[in-house]
């Protein structure tokens, strides 16, 4: 799979991404997280957002990132469901780079924090103070039950 950065003009098909991606949530009974918002375009912007290709140069999955703190944060990752399961995902972890990446995911959700685990991130139980502010803001859009992780460099998915 060929990863790159996006363009700006990709970022609303990188919203379509996030909502298909979403709709899995139903059958976990998390309907209110498969509703909710994608990344505004805005907060894109902001970001450093890569993306997986298909054979067309289309994106099938992007992951948008920045830095937070000590370490360079995940604020989404998604994936196409119709490409979903082909490590596409790890793919685009592995091309963040060896640094410190943090995120934040669904604790009990298995393709959340135990699919990252898997990959080789941690559960923090102390947060630096941007990734504090970035827990409280989730919280304070009703999103319960997450949890904040770190993968170390040396254990980047290859």
């Amino acid at each position: 799979m060929k990863i790159r950065h996006a363009f700006p003009a990709e970022f609303r098909h990188l919203q379509q991404i996030e909502v298909a991606s979403g709709e899995p949530f139903r059958s976990v009974g998390m309907p209110e997280i498969a509703d909710d918002d994608p990344m505004p375009l805005a907060a894109m912007a902001e970001c450093d957002v890569l993306v997986a290709v298909n054979d067309d140069d289309v994106p099938v999955a992007f992951a948008a990132v920045s830095p937070v703190d000590d370490a360079l944060h995940i604020h989404q990752i998604s994936v196409d469901p119709k490409w979903a399961r082909q490590g596409i995902g790890a793919q685009l972890i592995a091309a963040l780079g060896d640094r410190r990446l943090t995120l934040t995911t669904f604790r009990d959700v298995p393709w959340n924090a135990p699919y990252y685990a898997r990959l080789g991130f941690v559960e923090l139980t102390e947060l630096t103070p941007g990734l504090a502010e970035i827990v409280d803001e989730e919280a304070s859009r009703g999103f319960t039950g997450r949890v904040a992780m770190l993968l170390l460099p040396q254990q980047v998915p290859a």
